[in-house]
C-alpha cells in the first residue's frame, strides 16, 4: 500500500503504459478517494500535502471526540441532547457547522480525486474516478447539507411556535398547563374548544395529573381579582349558553376589557380554569386537532385499544365509517374520530377516550420515534399546537416529559357522577384536585380516597368505547393508572 501512495510522479510522456501501471495508479486513485471517506486529510498527508492534510484531520479527530463526548453525556444525562436540540445558539452555530463541512469535505474528495493524478490514466478509468468522485462528493457532502436542513427546519420551529415571554416558575413545585382542543377553521380555531384539560407535573419528577372539565359546566367562579370576576362575581352566568367552552367566545366580544392580551379568548378560559380547579395555569397548549392528526401519521400511527366500534361522523352527514374494535395501530384520521367521535356515546365517554389517546401518546412517542421521523413531525406541529411556552422552556419540559414517561398517569374529571356540572361543588372540587395531587406525590390515605381509585380489571362492560359508564363513572376519567384502564 505504501507503494502504491508514494511512487513519485513522473513525465506523462515517459509514463510506461503496461497494463499492470495502469491498474497501480488507478488502485492508488480509489485508495486516495476511500481514505478521504473514512478519515478526511490523510489521502493529502500521505501525498505531501502536510498543512492541508493536518487541518482537515485535527478537524476532523475534534469533531469525532466532540460527538462521542456527547453522547456519552447524553446517555448519563437523558435530557442534555434535547436542551441543544431547541438551543437557538446551538441550532445556529450547528448549521453553519455542517455546511462548512459539507463545502470541505467536498473540496477534500476533489484534491483527493487530483492527486490521484487521473491524465495518467485510461480512458475508462479516468471516467471511473470521475463517477466515483462524484457520487462520494454529493452523497457526504448532500448528507451534510440535508442535516444542516434539518437543523432549519428545527430552528424555524422553534422560532414559530413557541414564544419569546419570560418564563413562570413552578406553582407550589408544579407547572400546570391548560390543554385546549378544537377543529381549525375561521368560524371554530381558539372559539369554543371541545377538550378543556389540565396538565398538573410535578417540576422534579415529571409526575402527571391529569383534570378533566367538561366543556358543559355552568355556574363556576373566578379567581378573586380576576377580570372575569370583576364582570360575574356571582360566577359565569352571561344569560345563554354560559357554558365554560363559551368564555373565549364572550372574551372575544369584549376584548377591551383585556388590554394588551394576545389572546382574549384564551385569558378569559384560563381565569374559569382556575377558579373551577384552584390553581394557577403557568402556561396553555390549544391543539388543533386537525394538526393531531398529521402528527399521528407523521409518527406511523398509534396503538390504541379500541373497545367497540367507533363512529366516523355526525352532524347533517350522519356516520360516514367507523373506527373498528381491537387493539390496533391507528392512523390519523382514525385516531381523530376515536378522540372525538360522540354518535352512540357523550361527552364523558369522549373525555375519557382523550385522555387514553394522551396516555399513548406519552408512552409510545419516545425520542428515536421523534428523530426518525423529525421533518414530519416539525411540519405537522405547525399546525398543531399554539402555546405560550417560552422557547428557553422548552428543554425542561422535554425532560419532564420524559420522566413521565416512566410513572403512570393519574386522572380525575369533574363528571357526573362525581360532579353536577350545572350546579358543579367547587369546594368538592378542590379538595379532589389537591387529593388526586397529593396521592400522585405519594402523600395522603388512599382509603379516603375511592373516587380516584383505577376501576378493578373485571370492569370490563364500556358505553361510547370507554370502559364504565356515565351513572357508574368512566374508568380514564377517575384513575390511579390510566394505562390500566386504556
Amino acid at each position: 500500500m505504501a507503494s502504491l501512495l508514494t511512487d513519485p510522479p513522473v513525465d506523462a510522456s515517459q509514463r510506461p503504459r503496461s497494463p499492470r501501471d495502469a491498474g497501480q495508479r488507478f488502485r492508488r486513485a480509489l485508495l486516495l478517494m476511500v481514505m478521504t471517506l473514512v478519515v478526511p486529510g490523510s489521502a493529502q498527508l500521505v501525498m505531501g500535502r502536510r498543512r492541508t492534510g493536518r487541518v482537515a484531520l485535527r478537524i476532523w479527530l475534534g469533531l469525532l471526540v466532540t460527538g462521542l463526548l456527547l453522547l456519552g453525556l447524553g446517555l448519563v444525562f437523558d435530557t442534555l441532547i434535547w436542551r441543544l436540540l431547541t438551543s437557538d445558539l446551538v441550532l445556529s452555530t450547528a448549521r453553519l457547522l455542517l455546511m462548512a463541512l459539507a463545502i470541505g469535505w467536498a473540496y477534500l474528495f476533489v484534491d483527493a480525486w487530483r492527486l490521484g493524478d487521473p491524465m495518467s490514466l485510461r480512458r475508462k478509468q479516468r471516467l471511473a474516478m470521475v463517477g466515483v468522485n462524484g457520487v462520494l462528493c454529493f452523497s457526504v457532502a448532500g448528507s451534510l447539507l440535508f442535516a444542516s436542513h434539518l437543523v432549519t427546519v428545527n430552528k424555524d420551529l422553534m422560532g414559530g411556535l413557541f414564544a419569546d415571554g419570560h418564563a413562570v416558575g413552578a406553582h407550589e413545585g408544579r407547572f400546570n398547563v391548560l390543554l385546549l382542543g378544537g377543529d381549525s377553521g375561521a368560524d371554530r380555531w381558539g372559539l369554543r374548544p371541545d377538550s378543556i384539560q389540565v396538565a398538573s407535573i410535578d417540576a422534579e419528577t415529571g409526575k402527571t395529573v391529569l383534570l378533566g372539565l367538561p366543556r358543559n359546566m355552568l355556574n363556576f367562579p373566578f379567581p378573586d381579582g380576576s377580570v372575569m370576576d370583576a364582570q360575574f362575581p356571582d360566577g359565569y352566568d352571561c344569560g345563554a349558553q354560559c357554558e365554560l367552552n363559551s368564555l373565549a367566545t364572550w372574551a372575544y366580544d369584549h376584548p377591551d376589557l383585556f388590554p394588551g392580551s394576545e389572546d382574549p379568548g384564551v385569558d378569559a378560559t384560563i381565569q374559569g380554569v382556575e377558579g373551577i380547579t384552584g390553581l394557577d395555569i403557568n402556561y396553555y397548549a390549544m391543539v388543533n386537532m386537525r394538526g393531531f392528526e398529521q402528527l399521528v401519521d407523521a409518527v406511523g400511527g398509534i396503538e390504541l385499544n379500541v373497545r367497540e366500534d367507533i363512529p366516523i361522523g355526525g352532524g347533517a352527514a350522519g356516520q360516514t365509517g367507523t373506527v373498528e374494535a381491537g387493539r390496533r395501530t391507528l392512523d390519523g384520521y382514525e385516531a381523530l374520530w376515536f378522540a372525538r367521535s360522540r354518535m352512540s356515546s357523550d361527552d364523558y365517554s369522549r373525555m375519557a377516550r382523550q385522555k387514553c389517546v394522551i396516555d399513548a401518546m406519552v408512552r409510545q412517542l419516545d425520542p428515536q420515534t421523534v428523530l426518525l421521523n423529525f421533518q414530519d413531525i416539525a411540519e405537522a406541529s405547525k399546525a398543531l399546537v399554539s402555546t405560550d411556552l417560552p422557547r428557553g422552556e422548552v428543554g425542561k419540559f422535554i425532560d419532564l416529559a420524559l420522566k413521565a414517561r416512566s410513572h403512570p398517569i393519574r386522572t380525575v374529571s369533574f363528571v357526573p357522577p362525581l360532579v353536577s356540572t350545572s350546579e358543579p361543588d367547587i369546594d368538592l372540587i378542590h379538595d379532589k384536585v389537591q387529593t388526586v395531587i397529593e396521592r400522585s406525590e405519594g402523600k395522603g390515605a388512599p382509603a379516603k380516597k375511592a373516587v380516584e381509585r383505577t376501576p378493578a380489571p373485571a370492569q370490563t362492560s364500556t358505553t361510547g368505547g370507554s370502559v364504565g359508564s356515565m351513572k357508574a363513572g368512566y374508568g380514564a376519567n377517575q384513575a390511579d393508572d390510566l394505562s390500566a384502564v386504556c
